[in-house]
């Protein structure tokens, strides 16, 4: 791929994107590409190096903000017309409890699957007390010369030990998890908002 079919997929891509802000990101690859081209890099060479349009793509939703996105489809291209406000304001208490509810639900779900991270680190915070306590449980049996029972809360300690350091591992994997897929949810609906619009 050569750096204008590269820069007018690119731009293809953007095309729901303010048009100030497709020229500016265009503008700066060019200027990238070019440069780089004048340090003795090859087309073909630099090309690779910024990686896949798609990857180009992905690098410059991350960086965008969803607000402004949004902001920048709902947007009407025209006036509504009379009909339209009309039926709009009709419609008022139909629409707006199911787009209350809707995002009551996203947002209750995404609470519950957080909530699972966290229980998943109270747990093995309450195992390493449990630990601990179990550990002061031996010096207390052997004061006692039970040495049944101090075998007996040495083998609960390292057990609720083990059991602690799982789940927090766990925990700590489930978080990461979570981060991603929220990076990667937003990242589709930015996408989503900057696909190509169909002219009516």
């Amino acid at each position: 791929m050569n750096k204008e079919d590269f820069l007018d997929e690119l731009a293809n891509r953007l095309s729901g994107l303010p048009q100030n802000e497709i020229d500016e990101r265009i503008a700066f690859y060019r200027e990238l590409i070019y440069a780089r081209m004048e340090e003795g890099q090859s087309e073909e060479e630099v090309i690779a190096q910024l990686g896949s349009v798609d990857e180009v793509v992905s690098k410059i939703m991350s960086e965008y903000p969803l607000t402004t996105l949004v902001k920048q489809k709902v947007q009407p291209k025209k006036k509504l017309e009379t009909w339209q406000i009309i039926l709009l304001i009709l419609g008022l208490p139909l629409w707006l409890p199911l787009l209350i509810a809707a995002f009551a639900v996203i947002l209750a779900l995404y609470i519950v699957i957080w909530s699972i991270a966290l229980s998943l680190f109270a747990s093995s915070f309450a195992l390493a007390g449990s630990s601990i306590a179990s550990l002061l449980a031996i010096i207390a049996q052997l004061s006692e010369f039970n040495f049944a029972g101090a075998l007996f809360f040495f083998g609960a300690a390292l057990v609720c030990a083990g059991l602690a350091i799982l789940l927090f591992i766990t925990g700590v994997y489930a978080s990461k998890a979570i981060i991603i897929l929220t990076r990667r949810v937003v990242l589709y609906i930015k996408n989503s908002f900057i696909g190509k619009e169909v002219d009516a």
